[in-house]
């Protein structure tokens, strides 16, 4: 069951140039799949009534549709990751098509958002040695996690449960700037901040988090 929100030490050894946990033993939030017209306003208004900053994983024909958004989340102060072009799985792709996929990603930031990217998560969290190759090559970190919260089954109970058992005071917190997330993703930060504050976890940004 762990696994299904904690990866497994033995991946985490395979992969160890991958960051799985923040370092600096403070909670750090992440959001993929935005910017989305659903759900990132209401992201950032609990986000910035808390004060706390966070990562947000870019689809980049997301920012295509919604450059708007995703100038709003970087003039809060949080930062922007690439989550490829169009979020398409890794694994399936040969190492020209993931260079594809994530230079297009990298391109659209860089002329629409005047912004260099230096994270990347893969969507669905699913990847190979040939990812970890091209990232290398492209200079790029990939950030994974230890908490995955399942919030895009739009069930907050299944996001409580993973919560309650699998919240560490140096958690990466993957969250969805999605639709499917939509309906609950303010109950389900909330619930994330009330938890930690119970356990006396701090909340930390993402640039001291991932140093």
């Amino acid at each position: 069951m762990k696994y299904l929100y904690d990866p497994p030490k033995v991946l985490k050894k395979m992969f160890p140039d991958f960051i799985w946990q923040t370092n600096n033993n403070k909670i750090l939030f992440t959001f993929d799949d935005g910017p989305s017209i659903y759900s990132s306003e209401k992201i950032l208004k609990v986000l910035n009534n808390n004060g706390v900053k966070a990562l947000f994983f870019f689809v980049g024909e997301n920012i295509d549709k919604n450059t708007g958004i995703a100038k709003e989340i970087l003039t809060e102060g949080h930062l922007i990751g690439n989550h490829t072009f169009n979020h398409k799985v890794i694994t399936f792709l040969s190492k020209q098509e993931i260079v594809g996929q994530i230079r297009l990603c990298q391109k659209i930031v860089e002329d629409k958002l005047n912004y260099r990217i230096k994270y990347f998560r893969p969507p669905k969290g699913r990847f190979n040695f040939v990812l970890s190759k091209v990232l290398n090559e492209e200079n790029l970190t990939n950030i994974m996690w230890n908490l995955l919260t399942f919030d895009y089954k739009n069930d907050i109970n299944i996001v409580k449960f993973g919560i309650d058992n699998y919240l560490y005071k140096n958690s990466i917190i993957v969250l969805h700037d999605s639709k499917k997330s939509a309906n609950i993703i303010v109950d389900s930060i909330n619930y994330v901040l009330d938890k930690a504050g119970k356990m006396n976890f701090e909340i930390g940004n993402p640039e001291e988090c991932l140093k």
